[in-house]
């Protein structure tokens, strides 16, 4: 009986070791628009999630919800989240910015982080990167390259991010070749390989001979590939599969320096809400390997931009640049402010068609 007692005790005190290192763990919530493979946006914010179990192993836990729509669902899941014990809770995506303000309302103790949005708390901090560096890049290596001189564009949905990257692709594919024509296709979807598809295979109708894109998946990739001489670029993830053609370079966003930083703060009791707007100099927009497809003269400016970008030397917005309808924007030499980029509604001059409202 004596004998019994002591296993009992000692499976007890078993048991609340393993349930206090279970409270001391960190938990962190992801919450994914699209799905985890989806080759590009998500799949590059789980690699991040990924990375913080690699860092701290033990000491955390992470837990993700894939293929959220915006909207009243992601409201639903960010609370069963909150609920189930996270500290931190990562949302991946524009649409999620008021379930996130209103969710974190109601659960002051956790920590919340929105990606792409503008409306933070005291418990809701916001992150983005200035992908508009990485599109000046594309830009000027898509003006070099067309033959047809038509270059199209998918794009998601009309908010500044997406307008900022259109009008830095347009301002650097116009400096190196001032015929360039921009086709745009508003495909109203993050993630939908086959309404992406045929939005590649539309562009490339219309003459397109270079398909940029601002949604998700390697459908367009594929659609070039089939084409034949067409050239992408991969988004978000690098997309490597399709070099050296159609894929000639790639976006890659880098989200794991941020998640290691934001969950350390968590662990260590030193979060606060902060506003955090990185690009090529931090490493949070990569330029994946361009390839021998692109003429070595035009990979050579392309990486010294990327280079000047990162040294802080260069601004893809510099004037002169005016506005679509005409009116001056920036004087010779002038840098856009973030405010304006951050609240980008317009096209610059010479590209054609409305943003849809």
């Amino acid at each position: 009986m004596k004998f019994t007692s002591i296993l009992t005790g000692a499976a007890l005190a078993l048991g609340l070791a393993g349930a206090a290192m279970a409270q001391d763990k960190t938990k962190v919530g992801f919450v994914y628009v699209g799905p985890v493979g989806d080759g590009g946006w998500t799949y590059e914010h789980n690699q991040g999630r990924l990375a913080v179990e690699k860092e701290f192993g033990d000491a955390v836990e992470t837990v993700f919800q894939e293929n959220v729509p915006e909207g009243a669902d992601a409201e639903r899941v960010l609370t069963q989240m909150a609920l189930s014990g996270a500290d931190l809770i990562f949302t991946t995506s524009f649409g999620y910015m008021d379930p996130t303000v209103n969710v974190a309302a109601k659960f002051p103790n956790v920590k919340f982080e929105h990606a792409t949005g503008y409306k933070r708390a005291d418990n809701v901090s916001t992150y983005s990167a200035r992908f508009y560096e990485g599109r000046a890049i594309q830009g000027h290596i898509a003006g070099k390259m067309t033959k047809s001189n038509v270059i199209g564009y998918i794009a998601s949905f009309p908010i500044p991010e997406v307008i900022r990257g259109i009008n830095s692709a347009y301002i650097h594919a116009k400096k190196v070749n001032p015929d360039v024509e921009f086709k745009i296709i508003w495909a109203y979807t993050w993630f939908d390989p086959a309404k992406e598809a045929d939005a590649a295979k539309a562009l490339i109708e219309q003459g397109a001979d270079v398909i940029l894109q601002h949604t998700d998946s390697t459908a367009p990739q594929a659609a070039a590939e089939q084409a034949g001489n067409v050239i992408t670029f991969g988004q978000a993830s690098d997309m490597g599969e399709y070099a050296p053609m159609p894929r000639v370079s790639s976006i890659i966003d880098n989200w794991a320096p941020y998640y290691l930083a934001r969950t350390k703060a968590v662990m260590d009791g030193t979060w606060t809400s902060v506003d955090t707007w990185d690009g090529i100099g931090a490493g949070m927009v990569g330029i994946g390997e361009i390839s021998d497809a692109v003429p070595a003269d035009v990979k050579a400016e392309a990486l010294a931009m990327k280079d000047a970008i990162a040294a802080g030397t260069y601004h893809p917005f510099t004037g002169p640049l005016k506005k679509q309808d005409g009116s001056d924007w920036l004087a010779e030499g002038e840098v856009a402010d973030d405010g304006t980029l951050a609240g980008m509604g317009f096209y610059v001059e010479g590209i054609v068609g409305d943003i849809p409202q």
